[in-house]
């Protein structure tokens, strides 16, 4: 075997789970069992490891697009070694069959209307028992979902999409139906969540709490509220009310979205950059790692690179689920 050959196999391991010691002993409880079929039969699918990595082409050289979580339903585009797949958010990338299992859209609402857990830990693991001292089936990350299957005491019963099963902790997770009958999508709940992700590397493609690009950022802590937004900061530059900003900041409000260019400032600047606002000329982002910047000169966190590359902002909140582009799962034709 090549050198050449042998990295290839270790590059296609980064969705890849070995699952043949566990599926020995999975009882599949409803849930959906990975299939090999033809796009035909087939055309959908559910992710089934804790943050799957998506390129820009199939292609083991491919860099990374973005991400997808654990328990998002996506369709099949195109069917070969790799396969071109598209996102709840309507983004487009290729993937390996390893990380996902195929299903057929009824198979999909039967997975979509099952009972569900959402994680809410920033990070955490499935057990194999309903103890922390047992074996770990996975890890997770905040907002993957998986089936409820029950309770038992202090630890959910959880099903992956091919079957397996473990046991997540009550306090890292929550039944999704419950949660978003409680859970606040108002600016400082969000912002609020954004603080919990300081610190985090910045990651091309990123888009979990493993790792964020700066709109992989903004994408995870609006999901984190259950609210879908579009992938790249020029796509999430085109949704909500267009806001040119003030000399002094004043017509800005907490939980806009800023946007930030390349090359000229002029009309023609190229959207490159986005960050969250939170009021007193401060805004959270992802660059180098997620942080807190100021427009404010006599601020200790004053971002001048920023501050000369901001182009405008947009108003989402007030928009969610009253146009397209900006919405929650309920609503989402993906998780129907």
């Amino acid at each position: 075997m090549t050198l050449h050959l042998i990295t290839k196999l270790i590059t296609s391991a980064n969705c890849l789970m070995v699952m043949s010691p566990i599926m020995a002993a999975v009882q599949s409880s409803g849930s959906v069992i990975c299939k090999k079929e033809t796009i035909d039969e087939r055309s959908w699918g559910i992710i089934n490891v804790s943050v799957c990595n998506l390129r820009q082409s199939g292609d083991y050289d491919a860099g990374m697009a973005s991400q997808a979580l654990l328990g998002t339903p996506i369709k099949v585009l195109k069917d070969s070694s790799w396969l071109e797949i598209e996102t709840p958010d309507h983004y487009k990338s290729w993937v390996l069959e390893s990380s996902f299992c195929r299903v057929t859209k009824d198979e999909l609402k039967k997975w979509n209307e099952a009972p569900q857990v959402v994680v809410t830990a920033i990070y955490g693991f499935i057990y194999s028992k309903n103890s922390i001292k047992s074996q770990t089936v996975s890890d997770v990350v905040a907002s993957d979902r998986l089936k409820l299957l029950d309770q038992k005491g202090k630890f959910y019963h959880v099903a992956y999409p091919d079957g397996r099963t473990g046991y997540l902790p009550v306090s890292d997770g929550a039944i999704v139906n419950k949660w978003r009958e409680n859970i606040s999508q108002d600016a400082q709940s969000i912002i609020s969540s954004a603080k919990k992700l300081m610190g985090i590397p910045y990651m091309w493609g990123g888009m979990s709490t493993k790792g964020v690009d700066c709109s992989g950022f903004i994408r995870t802590i609006f999901m984190e509220h259950d609210i879908i937004l579009p992938r790249d900061a020029s796509q999430q530059a085109l949704v909500g009310a267009h806001i040119d900003i003030a000399s002094d900041f004043s017509n800005l409000k907490p939980g806009d979205l800023l946007f930030f260019g390349c090359g000229s400032c002029g009309k023609d600047a190229h959207v490159c950059h986005v960050g969250l606002y939170m009021g007193q000329q401060k805004f959270i982002h992802s660059l180098g790692c997620v942080h807190i910047s100021s427009f404010n000169p006599e601020d200790k966190e004053y971002d001048e690179y920023d501050r000369n590359r901001l182009l405008w902002a947009q108003r989402v909140l007030p928009y969610i689920n009253q146009e397209e582009g900006i919405n929650t799962t309920d609503r989402n034709e993906f998780y129907k």
